[in-house]
C-alpha cells in the first residue's frame, strides 16, 4: 500500500520535472494552492479522480506518482 507521503513526494517529483508551480498546478486543477501542498507533504491524500486529473494535468500517468 502507498502512503499518503509516498503519493506526495511523487506528485512533487511529476510536476516539478513538468515544470508547473504549485500554483499553476492549483489553477489547473480550479482547487487551492494549500490543497497542493498538503498533497505533496502527504497531510491531505486526494481522491482518485484527483490523482487522475493530476496525472493529466502534468502529463504523466497515474502510477508515476507511486515509483
Amino acid at each position: 500500500m502507498v502512503t499518503n507521503e509516498q503519493l506526495g513526494r511523487g506528485i512533487r517529483r511529476a510536476r516539478m520535472a513538468a515544470g508547473v508551480s504549485q500554483a499553476e498546478l492549483a489553477r489547473r486543477l480550479d482547487v487551492s494552492r494549500a490543497s497542493v501542498a498538503n498533497w505533496e507533504t502527504g497531510v491531505m491524500c486526494p481522491r482518485f479522480k484527483t490523482v487522475v486529473a493530476l496525472a493529466e494535468a502534468l502529463g504523466c500517468k497515474t502510477d508515476d506518482f507511486v515509483r
